[in-house]
Order: C-alpha cells, then structure tokens, then sequence
C-alpha cells in the first residue's frame, strides 16, 4: 500500500508527470531530447511564469492532451514544464461545464446575442453548435489569451513581492542584530 501525501502541494506534485513519463510519451518523442533539459524544470521567476501562461492558454484551447501539448510547446518557449503541467488542471472534468457556461455567456455578450435556453435532447449536434458554439469558441479564446497574460503578469508579481519581502525581513533581521551587538 503506497502513502499518498497529505500537503495539497505534495498531492500535486506527485500527480503532475515527471521528466521520464514525458521523454517517453509517443507524441513528444520528436521532442524527447529537449523534455530533459535541466532548465525546463528549474523554478526561475521568468521560467515558471511562462509555463504559467503556457499551461493557462492551453488549459482553454483544447479539451484533451492539454499536459502533452503544453510540455512541447514549453521547449520552444523555454519555460517551466511543472508549472505548464499544473496550469492545464484548471479545465479538468470536475470544472468544464462551469468553464465552457462561463465561456458561452461572455462570448454572447459580446457578439450581442440574448443566452439562450438550453433545450435538452431536442437539438441535434450541429444545430447546437451554430447557436451556442461561437459565442463559447470566442468566450474560450479569450479566456485563453486574457488568462494567459493575466497569469504570467500575476506570477511575476507575486515573485517580485515575495522576494521583496524576504530582502526587507533580512535587512530587518540584520538591524535588529546589529542593535544587540551594539549596546
């Protein structure tokens, strides 16, 4: 019996593929020799805050294989694979419908267009896309691109910040022991 980690930040990790899962999956074999390379995996401000973006459009675009999609496209973007991998969670099974609803609303409202009312079982598949799947393409790309920029300038920020924060502690901590030393 295996001991699952209690932290949300270990469970996570430990759910997120690993360098060797990703060097071996058949899609990215083309890309095998770059998935290992040292500096796609290290957490470095600008790194983690493009696989942050990376993880964030590709988590809207598409709705499979967003994990393997993302790690490729974090090799030629140089950014963090890890932070690519726990970006695309954020459309999983659980919240898609809230997602694509939210996506549908927003995309109707600025094409002009009243919500409509779903009518279950009644509509056949391309009489439903032609009037819920621009609005919902549209809310998507948006979600994709907007979140995209939102999350690599947030993460910056929040870096920024907390390493603010620790020089000032330091600085502080320095003070305060310079003062004992001092009578």
């Amino acid at each position: 019996m295996t001991v699952q980690p209690r932290h949300w930040r270990a469970r996570l990790i430990a759910a997120l593929p690993s360098r060797h899962t990703l060097s071996t999956h058949l899609w990215l074999q083309p890309l095998a020799h770059r998935l290992l390379d040292p500096q796609l995996w290290r957490f470095h401000h600008e790194a983690v805050a493009r696989g942050a973006a990376v993880g964030t459009f590709w988590a809207f675009v598409i709705p499979v294989a967003q994990t393997v999609v993302a790690a490729a496209h974090c090799t030629r973007w140089r950014a963090n694979i890890p932070a690519a991998a726990a970006m695309t969670l954020l459309t999983n099974p659980l919240t898609i419908g809230f997602w694509l609803w939210l996506a549908y609303a927003l995309g109707a409202r600025l094409l002009g267009e009243p919500l409509a009312q779903a009518a279950y079982g009644a509509n056949s598949a391309p009489s439903w896309l032609a009037e819920y799947g621009w609005p919902t393409v549209l809310g998507m790309g948006l979600f994709a691109t907007g979140g995209a920029a939102l999350v690599y300038v947030s993460v910056k920020l929040i870096w920024r910040t907390s390493t603010w924060i620790k020089r000032r502690r330091r600085r502080f901590a320095a003070h305060q022991a310079s003062d004992v030393v001092d009578p």
